[in-house]
Parts: structure tokens; sequence; C-alpha cells
């Protein structure tokens, strides 16, 4: 079993209204299709684009703002994935339920389907800056093509969480990324790659680019799209299937052959999930 992904680096700029961030979001859209791509994946906070609409004032809108754009950001996608008849993971955006916002990956199937997962673990920065809350509980997708997980960000960087969703069954792990400098990027990046050893998958992982001049702590992003593997024959040996140039606006696309994880898992140089040591530390079904 093979899927095609295509990972978007989106590269943020001030729009007038949601009718400019549709066009961009439908650009990249077909311009995967053109591709072949069978999922695509945008981003994290690729949505607070919409701040930079502002009030008139000149200034961003607040965080706050963002669930006011749920509905139409929701049949944006939604319509794009019938359409196109292609899994759409839509980065995230910024939800709110009883008085709580969180950061919410959407996974838009393309029989019009919507599924969400809340990201889990939040950072320092939107917990004071932004009063996100954190999510409580994992989920696993079926496709059409396998079974995925989706792991927003500063979720990757901790093994447990990527371990109950290999458990659970998945094979490929989406990460949608928004980091503003280069520590963070690597932060990310490098824990990818790990996750990737660890547990035999793939990853696949993508960042904004460019700038909102007028939306607080969207000023600067530092991005790169990446599709991980394994770091074993029959893989690449940096385990790099495709990765895009650094904060330049592209789509990456590569094709993930399922087969060759279970191959690696029985018979690599390493079987790192055949050889966990559960009798030491604790392991997850679920």
């Amino acid at each position: 079993m093979k899927m095609r992904v295509s990972a978007v680096q989106y590269r943020l700029r001030k729009v007038e209204g949601f009718h400019d961030f549709a066009k961009q979001s439908e650009h990249y859209v077909k311009t995967a299709m053109e591709y072949g791509a069978e999922y695509i994946l945008f981003p994290e906070f690729f949505t607070t684009q919409l701040l930079s609409i502002g009030s008139g004032t000149g200034e961003g809108l607040p965080i706050g703002a963002l669930p006011g754009f749920t509905e139409q950001y929701t049949a944006l996608f939604r319509g794009l994935a019938q359409t196109h008849g292609v899994h759409i993971i839509g980065g995230t955006h910024v939800t709110e339920r009883e008085g709580r916002l969180y950061n919410t990956a959407h996974l838009f199937y393309p029989d019009g389907r919507v599924e969400r997962q809340d990201k889990l673990h939040i950072t320092p920065t939107e917990v004071t800056e932004w009063r996100m809350s954190a999510g409580d509980g994992v989920r696993v997708f079926d496709t059409a093509k396998g079974r995925i997980g989706i792991l927003t960000c500063y979720d990757i960087e901790f093994p447990e969480i990527v371990r109950m969703v290999r458990a659970a069954g998945a094979d490929v792990i989406f990460c949608p990324s928004c980091t503003d400098d280069r520590h963070g990027f690597y932060r990310v990046r490098y824990s990818c790659h790990a996750r990737t050893v660890e547990n035999q998958i793939y990853v696949v992982t993508t960042g904004t680019v460019g700038a909102l001049e007028n939306v607080d702590f969207m000023r600067a992003n530092y991005g790169q799209a990446a599709i991980l593997s394994p770091n074993d024959i029959p893989f690449p040996p940096r385990g790099v299937l495709a990765e895009g140039e650094i904060n330049d606006d592209m789509i990456v696309t590569a094709d993930l052959d399922l087969s060759l994880l279970e191959e690696v898992r029985q018979r690599g140089s390493v079987t790192t999930w055949r050889d966990r040591r559960t009798d030491l530390y604790p392991d997850w079904t679920t």
C-alpha cells in the first residue's frame, strides 16, 4: 500500500479578507493535486493569517477572534477535500469550547467527514500569551490508505504520546508545526527524526514561513516541510524522503510505501519497535 503525500510550506502574508485566505489555500491544494497527492498537510496556526485582516486600526485581530472564522474555514476545506477527492490535514485552527481556546488540528475526508485532534502539549507562550488549553485525549484515524495520527508541533517532542499512537496502529504521523526561530524549528525537526527511528513509522511535517507584521507572536516564522522515514535500508540513509528549501513558499511531495515499514520492523538492521523492553518500562495498547 502506498500513499502520496504533499506538505505545504505556507507563506503567511497580510490578507484583506477571508476570500484572500481561501484563494491562497486553494492554490496550494490545486498545486498538490497536479502532483497526484492523496494527502495534503498544512501547517500549525496558518489560519492566524486571518488575524491580519484587522479591525480598521492597523492592528491585527486578537487570537480570540479566530474561532469566529471556524465555520468558513471548515466549509472551505471540506469543499476542497470533496471537490478534489483528497484527504486534507488542514493544519490547526483555534477553536473555542465552553469559553476555552484550543489549538485544533482538522482532518478533512474526501467524503465530507471532518475529524479533529486538539494539541495535547501547550507551549509556555501559548499558555501565557494566548490562554490556550490542552486537549485531553489522543486519537488515531482510519483513512483509505491506512491509519494515521496527527500530533501538533510540541506534541512530537514527547515520545510517550507517539508510542501511544503507534501502538494504536498508526503508520504515519502528520505533524503540523509553527516555529519562529531556528531553535524551535530544530527541536521539532530532530524530534520528528527520533520518532521515526523509535517507532519505525513515517512522519510528515511542515511549518509556516513568511510574516504577519501586525499580528502578535506571528511576526517571525522559520519553517521547512519534510517527509521522513526510518534510517534503515531500504530508506534513504538520512531518513529524508523529501524536504523543502527553508523559508521558501513551496510544496514537497513523496510516496510512502507502508509495506516497507513492516519489512524493517521484522528484518531491519535494527528492530526498535519489536525490541521494546516492556518488562522494564510501560507500553501502551490504546
